[in-house]
């Protein structure tokens, strides 16, 4: 099969980072789909995948998947082959960045029939870690938890954000995403945002300006050191604080975070299958509800930039352009 393989530690947007290459396919075992990918996302989670300590070249990476079921393992009884799919998978497998690509049953879901596969793939790991920030660390309900609260998105406009948006004004939050230019502001506002301010002024004088002395809720998406002593003086007394990037520094959990008794969560949706949780079929299921939300037409895709085909030339482009931090959305590449 056709594969894209991360072959070294250079910068992903170098000629010598990504290389067109054919590998054998891959045998399911009991529990495992054989998927036909016909679309992946990007994610910057694959900088933590390609680290020298975790990373044997030539490793195939890619964490986010729409495709095809072609081969099902001997003790999966909810999928047959011909089933349309997509799913985030699991950081310690191979990845997405090939024809075929075997996936644990238990994270996958039937895709929407509304999207297409550059759609589709767009949405799994962004929605999960979303969905699981939101609603399972954090203490929201998904359905209304966010009635009278507030919530501050930091970086709005990327993947993560995208659908958080989505997700915390369907829970009825009253929704402040930040973002710092023209295009990814309308971006937010498109997803559902009430209000836009911008990152790279302080926070604070332009929340007062829009009423808000506090907030009930942060999720930062961005940088956790540099926003966090202005978050702590941002969230109300029993706020609460979500998080997705490890912090590159020392985090002081003092006041105001102590005075406050202010939540901290942190989320990764790789853990429960990385640890095998008990409860690893839960990602399936949120997918499933995603799958009938986009069906309703309560949520939509937030793919930006589509590139075709899924090959190394167009895989270094899209590095590029997402390590530049200038996409807005999630950046897909569609098709062999």
């Amino acid at each position: 099969m056709r594969a894209v393989t991360l072959n070294g530690y250079v910068p992903m947007d170098e000629p010598a980072a990504f290389m067109d290459t054919e590998l054998p396919l891959p045998e399911p075992d009991e529990h495992d789909l054989r998927v036909r990918v016909e679309a992946v996302a990007l994610n910057h989670v694959r900088l933590h995948a390609a680290t020298p300590e975790r990373l044997t070249p030539p490793r195939v990476l890619g964490y986010d998947a729409a495709g095809v079921v072609d081969v099902v393992g001997t003790s999966v009884r909810d999928f047959r082959p011909g089933d349309r799919v997509y799913y985030a998978g699991d950081v310690d497998r191979p990845g997405s960045y090939a024809q075929h690509q075997l996936v644990d049953h238990r994270l996958v879901a039937l895709r929407p029939n509304a999207l297409d596969a550059a759609q589709a793939a767009s949405l799994p790991l962004a929605t999960l870690t979303a969905w699981e920030l939101l609603f399972q660390r954090m203490p929201f309900n998904s359905e209304r938890g966010g009635q009278g609260k507030s919530l501050l998105v930091i970086g709005g406009a990327g993947g993560v954000g995208s659908i958080a948006i989505q997700l915390a004004r369907r829970a009825g939050f009253t929704v402040v995403a930040t973002a710092s230019r023209r295009a990814s502001s309308d971006w937010c506002l498109a997803m559902g945002a009430q209000h836009v301010i911008n990152h790279r002024k302080a926070l604070a004088p332009q929340l007062a300006n829009l009423g808000f002395t506090r907030v009930d809720a942060v999720i930062n998406l961005f940088d956790t050191v540099s926003y966090w002593d202005v978050i702590g003086q941002l969230l109300a007394p029993q706020g609460h604080v979500g998080l997705i990037v490890a912090p590159s520094g020392t985090l002081s959990i003092g006041d105001p975070y102590k005075a406050k008794c202010i939540s901290i969560h942190w989320e990764w949706m790789f853990a429960r299958a990385r640890f095998q949780t008990h409860d690893m079929d839960e990602q399936g299921g949120i997918m499933r509800r995603v799958t009938e939300l986009i069906e309703a037409g309560v949520l939509k895709s937030i793919a930006g930039t589509v590139l075709s085909p899924i090959n190394a030339t167009n895989l270094r482009e899209a590095h590029r352009r997402l390590d530049a931090g200038s996409a807005v959305g999630k950046l897909v590449l569609a098709g062999w």
